[in-house]
């Protein structure tokens, strides 16, 4: 037999004399061979080997510790055998090729611990960290379960935030031939952004909202604009629900909240600016009295509206 280590086969228990204890001398050995029996596995290996690091193996082999021996002279440890020879590769070379899966490089750092090799612990400690990272999600969606839990996320988020709402449950109105689709192409666009601008933006998703599709954009903890893609249309008998995909529009004021990308100092300037629409509409005298930074733009909200394309005197 060659080679310091061979695995060779796993025991089955047999009726026989009980194992002896009894204190290894295995300073005059040097390279000779020992036979251990771990779990039962077997393995042939060196005193030198056993020794070369400060471990439990060491203190076992130097005659600091008892050691379990059969009838027949193998040296018995009560442990898994599975990654016992990884072990005495370590012990030989300083260092080893790492099992690729998580649950095995989990497993032999169990062993390490329990055989007291902190090189080889370190080793698994530092591949189980690499793997964690790269597995780390590209990015985290919260999911909103309540309103308290909303209000709480977007006051402490020092990032601008953008939210969709979506219920497709909340209609008790049939849905227009192309809303299913409409619907599933927000969600998209959700998703779209979020991977886009996740370091820059915080996205949550409401699924326990009124509305059935509405996005809403927040700034230094303010909301500044709202994009509604629901509506309610009459259809030849009945009315129906419509929700639209206004593609631009939430492209547009998702690059808006980008200017609130500041410390969490209000901007009474950017509020304003921000807060205007597109078109110059006259105010009335009512809503001087308003800071502009206190409104909210509400972009196509069409919940009521009333379509029918019934000619007249039908």
């Amino acid at each position: 037999m060659s080679g310091d280590t061979c695995l060779t086969t796993t025991l089955c228990p047999a009726a026989g004399p009980k194992p002896k204890t009894c204190s290894f001398k295995g300073g005059s050995l040097g390279n000779k061979y020992v036979r251990l029996n771990v779990g039962g596995s077997l393995y042939y290996t060196t005193v030198q080997v056993l020794t070369r690091h400060d471990t439990m193996l060491k203190a076992m082999f130097s005659g600091r510790m008892e050691v379990l021996t059969d009838k027949e002279g193998w040296i018995l440890i009560d442990r898994c055998g599975k990654h016992f020879g990884t072990i005495l590769n370590y012990l030989r070379d300083d260092t080893i090729a790492l099992p690729k899966h998580r649950q095995e490089i989990k497993e032999l750092m169990a062993e390490a611990k329990y055989y007291l090799i902190q090189g080889l612990v370190d080793m698994c400690q530092a591949a189980l960290q690499d793997k964690k990272d790269l597995y780390e999600p590209v990015c985290s969606i919260p999911i909103i379960t309540s309103p308290k839990e909303e209000e709480r996320l977007i006051e402490s988020s020092m990032k601008p935030v953008v939210k969709l709402l979506y219920n497709r449950s909340n209609n008790k109105y049939s849905y227009t031939s192309n809303s299913d689709d409409n619907l599933l192409k927000n969600i998209e666009l959700f998703d779209k952004l979020s991977l886009r601008f996740n370091g820059r933006v915080l996205f949550i998703k409401d699924v326990i909202g009124d509305e059935i599709c509405c996005w809403s954009f927040y700034g230094q903890g303010r909301k500044l604009a709202e994009v509604c893609c629901t509506s309610i249309v009459y259809a030849t008998e009945k009315k129906q629900t419509k929700v639209e995909f206004p593609e631009a529009r939430i492209y547009e004021e998702t690059l808006n909240v980008l200017l609130y990308e500041t410390p969490r100092v209000p901007d009474n300037s950017l509020l304003e600016a921000t807060s205007r629409s597109r078109s110059q509409v006259s105010h009335s005298e009512d809503d001087e009295g308003f800071e502009l930074r206190d409104r909210v733009r509400r972009i196509h909200v069409k919940r009521y509206s009333t379509y029918d394309d019934r000619q007249l005197g039908h």
